[in-house]
């Protein structure tokens, strides 16, 4: 039986009086005991000792808020209790109840009100929650204090080059081999017709529509209710022109194409490097895109036939992975990160070559298309979505960013995440695309040298730069940039643009691993050495294909980067075209001696890439020596 503080002490006291009395004392006079009860005092105050990791703003999960305790007088158990059907509390313990998100730019703290009982009485007081501003990219228009943050047209492209990247492994080969072929690849690539311009020299400037309310039609028609293949099945948006509104394509897009802002004019004969054997037109980015579609063409048409065998007189079923060991889907898709998405994202909208362009656009009106975002805010957000990243990018591990998460990760991150717990993933802020996921993928490799971990922290460096810079921008808008600040807006482009190439360039370090050596999770080897033995199969010449079509994709990629140390000097320049002369135009299987000189070839060419960026560890100190060559032999 537990008796209270208070009761017990006036017991004892009455006890001892009456004792006292009892035997002390010859007078006559009888006390009277109190027999009042006492009365039990009620709390008199709630306090919330906060968790170590606080309470962050955009999450949907559960998160704990901290531990409640009380004071009272005479009580040591309690039971507190809110109807705030925001939070929910386990004994002692505040938590913000799964489905609740707060937005740390609508208030930087939150109200509870807690009730605590101590078994009679009650005691309420109303709380004061923190919440942790975390760095999401969601910027607020300083008059209206709505976000201000769009690039719809940026998604709407990754969603095309991925729908044209599911038709082409989907498709089977008599739709490939037919002369429609290019009809249904225009459905993503050339919608509209276009039409070539040019500047007063009569040099090429670019395209433009040749009909611009046609060409709505045309897209409206298209892509007004045609479902989506490549998004979650709980995807707010299901159709592309719930994405954007207005006409969208690749064409219009890839480098050359729009010349607005390019540091090169790509349309210009020859202007390309990469692919032997190209001249003039077809030597340059929509002449490559050509090139790559007639051959897909070409592939389709050969199966069945002597053509479509390899030298070995192995018959290749594919329709697009051609018997000299080349994955087309995996080509075309990557070649289009590179042509369109990076080049875009680094030369129009992180550049300066250009006025009224980029790093050099205005940034004194505030509420430019009434969206209230300044020109040069909006061009550095759609540099930012070409990048790919969710607008809580920063709040993901990079299992969860590279969807390959562990007991440690959380499933509903696994490359998206309801933030505003709505129930569907918005493709705009809540998913990860492109080269976003490629720099999470290459940092989760750790390698360990004279006992020390080593890894790159390629997702952080890139996603702080454009979180500071568009911080910056958020923080001057209304008036022009001073030097000094646009000097900073400099700085944070060109180390986003160099991450985000690092990124690309990792991953094709990756798959020249690959290519070199891999073995399946069966134990099937598919690097180059299964191919001196003629008895090689079908399989093992799709996986090697599809190594090398990544490989050769991504590795285009950073001659469209004007920050990138393959464009700023002759000497990188050099470097760049030998590095594709190593590479090929297809991966080498004709021979083991032929094989064995490819595979120093491409050696030669990861150790090209290996030299031309300095590499930083997670702590963001140089690597180098046996732990950068670690890390490199281990991608």
């Amino acid at each position: 039986m537990t008796l209270r503080k208070s009761l017990l002490a006036t017991s004892i006291l009455a006890a001892t009086l009456g004792l006292t009395a009892c035997g002390g004392s010859s007078n006559n006079e009888t006390t009277t005991p109190d027999t009042t009860t006492p009365t039990n005092a009620a709390p008199t105050n709630i306090t919330l000792t906060a968790s170590e990791a606080g309470v962050k703003e955009n999450v949907s999960v559960a998160q704990e808020v901290g531990t409640l305790a009380a004071t009272d007088a005479d009580s040591t158990s309690f039971t507190f209790t809110t109807a705030d059907e925001r939070f929910t509390i386990e004994g002692t313990k505040l938590s913000v109840k799964e489905g609740t998100v707060f937005d740390f730019e609508a208030g930087a703290t939150v109200e509870v009100e807690v009730n605590v009982n101590d078994g009679e009485n009650d005691f309420k007081k109303t709380l004061t929650i923190d919440i942790t501003d975390t760095m999401d990219y969601d910027f607020l228009n300083a008059d209206t204090s709505k976000s201000n943050v769009y690039y719809t047209g940026q998604v709407a492209r990754f969603v095309q080059i991925e729908e044209l990247s599911h038709f082409i492994l989907n498709a089977s080969k008599d739709e490939l081999a037919a002369d429609s072929v290019f009809e249904e690849i225009n459905k993503y690539y050339k919608i509209s017709e276009y039409k070539d311009k040019t500047d007063n020299d009569g040099k090429p400037n670019g395209v433009s529509l040749a009909d611009k309310d046609k060409a709505t039609t045309e897209y409206d028609e298209l892509w007004g209710s045609e479902s989506l293949n490549v998004v979650p099945d709980n995807a707010k948006q299901s159709i592309l022109t719930e994405i954007s509104s207005s006409h969208k394509d690749l064409y219009g897009k890839i480098a050359g194409n729009d010349n607005s802002g390019q540091f090169k004019n790509w349309n210009l004969d020859d202007s390309f490097v990469g692919w032997a054997g190209l001249e003039g037109a077809d030597n340059t980015p929509r002449g490559f895109a050509d090139e790559l579609f007639k051959l897909l063409q070409t592939t389709a048409k050969n199966v069945g036939t002597e053509s479509g065998k390899t030298v070995q007189g192995i018959e290749i079923g594919s329709p697009y992975i051609t018997p000299t060991g080349i994955d087309l889907q995996q080509l075309i898709e990557k070649y289009f990160y590179g042509a369109v998405v990076f080049s875009q994202g680094t030369a129009d909208y992180l550049g300066d070559s250009k006025d009224g362009k980029g790093l050099r656009s205005a940034h004194t009106d505030t509420d430019v298309d009434e969206k209230g975002y300044t020109k040069l805010e909006h061009q550095w957000d759609e540099g930012f979505g070409y990048f790919g990243a969710a607008r809580n990018y920063a709040d993901y591990t990079d299992n969860e960013i590279a969807g390959k998460i562990s007991e440690n990760d959380r499933a509903s991150y696994k490359g998206m995440q309801d933030t505003n717990a709505d129930g569907e993933i918005d493709l705009t802020a809540e998913f990860i695309w492109g080269n976003s996921s490629n720099a999470a993928k290459r940092d989760r490799k750790v390698v360990e040298v004279d006992g020390k971990a080593y890894q790159t922290d390629l997702t952080k460096e890139a996603y702080t730069a454009f979180f500071e810079g568009r911080k910056l921008l958020n923080e001057t808008a209304g008036q022009a940039l001073s030097s000094d600040d646009a000097a900073k807006l400099k700085g944070y482009a060109e180390t986003a643009s160099v991450a985000w190439e690092q990124a690309i360039v990792a991953t094709v370090i990756h798959y020249i691993n690959y290519v070199l050596e891999y073995k399946d999770g069966d134990g099937v080897a598919v690097g180059l050495d299964a191919f001196k033995e003629e008895n090689y199969t079908e399989y093992q010449l799709s996986k090697l294909g599809k190594h090398w079509g990544e490989m050769k994709g991504f590795a285009f990629a950073m001659q469209f980067n004007p920050y990138s140390p393959f464009v700023k000097t002759e000497a990188g320049q050099m470097a760049f075209a030998k590095l594709h002369n190593l590479m090929g135009n297809q991966p080498v299987i004709t021979d083991a001696d032929s094989i064995d000189q490819y595979k120093l070839d491409l050696i030669d060419a990861r150790n090209i890439l290996r030299d031309s960026y300095e590499w930083k560890d997670a702590n963001g100190d140089k690597l180098e020596g046996a732990a950068l060559n670690a890390l490199v032999e281990a991608w």
